[in-house]
């Protein structure tokens, strides 16, 4: 009976990583991706190191390879696209570039140069089509934040003021996946790793029960649901990336007594199988994660994950009104991942 309760189990497993395949749609080899910007249904851009960046406008049926001219040995972490045509990239280490181009990468225009030797820009999120945020690494102890109000044409630096904390010893953000930061309705949320890692609430800094206490460990990715109602948080230690213990975290949105928001940890949910650098919601329900180690969804909202693929990617983007995800990573990899 024990035998045939293995069977099963292998079984199962096996089903679900067949039904749940991910199509390879290019490669790159020598070059890691972890910008990854999906617009449209049909619109993909990625970027990454050697100064690359690539881009489809039919859906990942074919892709166009470019090199950014003048930056060839720069490491493009960070990208958001508004279409098949404008979008905005970042370089991550001194001097720190933002370049923005508007004729579908034939031509990229310098934004801004930052020569602090110590700027290391991790990050960049678009709240709507105006309205954007780009973090780095702290600078004596002060997070760096650019906010831009014009599609990224403009830059300018937020206040210390706005952070209500110093850094922690150790603490800093990830360029894991240019996915630190999300945006609700009323607020921007961060998510710190390393020796210290916490949650940033509009500069409000909370302690998180997620691994930390060196600098491979901490918080890399957060998510949040379509109905805002829920968030989940991604990490763990990329140098033992199929540890599970402590590599995630769900809250929950709710109203206290006086009627103000208070996120509420949710207990007895699974861990994924491993590091993950990236997660993204699909719907209220379906949620996709990756790291170095591999590739897990959940159709119960984080309650639960299913290994579907041992394959390494760094970063995961929902194709818009579509049940479906794009995934970038090692070797210039782009998959794409169906979930109907």
């Amino acid at each position: 009976m024990r035998f045939l309760k293995i069977v099963l189990l292998i079984f199962i497993a096996n089903h679900l990583m067949a039904q749940n395949s991910i199509k390879i749609l290019t490669e790159k080899k020598g070059v890691s991706l972890r910008g990854l910007s999906v617009p449209n249904a049909n619109v993909i851009w990625a970027s990454g190191s050697k100064g690359s960046v690539v881009k489809s406008i039919d859906g990942g049926t074919n892709f166009e390879w470019m090199q950014v001219k003048g930056y060839e040995t720069r490491d493009f972490r960070s990208i958001h696209a508004w279409d098949e045509k404008e979008a905005v990239i970042v370089a991550i280490a001194s001097p720190a570039v933002i370049l923005k181009t508007y004729d579908g990468g034939v031509n990229w225009n310098l934004i801004t140069e930052i020569l602090d030797s110590n700027m290391f820009l991790d990050a960049i999120h678009f709240k709507d089509a105006d309205n954007g945020w780009i973090v780095g690494d702290p600078i004596d102890k002060n997070i760096f934040l650019l906010h831009t109000k014009d599609k990224g044409k403009t830059w300018q630096e937020v206040g210390i003021d706005y952070f209500k904390s110093n850094v922690n010893e150790g603490e800093a953000f990830f360029a894991s996946s240019s996915t630190n930061m999300k945006h609700t309705k009323d607020a921007l949320f961060m998510v710190s790793g390393g020796t210290s890692s916490r949650l940033w609430i509009n500069g409000f800094p909370t302690n998180i029960p997620i691994i930390q206490g060196a600098k491979s460990t901490g918080a890399n990715s957060i998510a949040i649901a379509p109905d805002e109602n829920k968030m989940i948080i991604v990490g763990g230690d990329f140098t033992k990336d199929t540890l599970k213990k402590n590599n995630f975290l769900c809250l929950i949105k709710k109203s206290n007594k006086n009627n103000q928001t208070e996120w509420q940890l949710a207990n007895k949910y699974q861990n994924p199988n491993g590091y993950r650098s990236c997660v993204e919601f699909i719907d209220n329900n379906l949620v996709v994660t990756c790291g170095t180690s591999g590739v897990d969804i959940s159709k119960n909202g984080g309650q639960n994950w299913n290994l579907i693929s041992n394959k390494s990617f760094h970063v995961v983007q929902h194709q818009p009104n579509k049940k479906a995800v794009f995934l970038a990573g090692p070797s210039g990899s782009i998959g794409y991942l169906s979930l109907d």
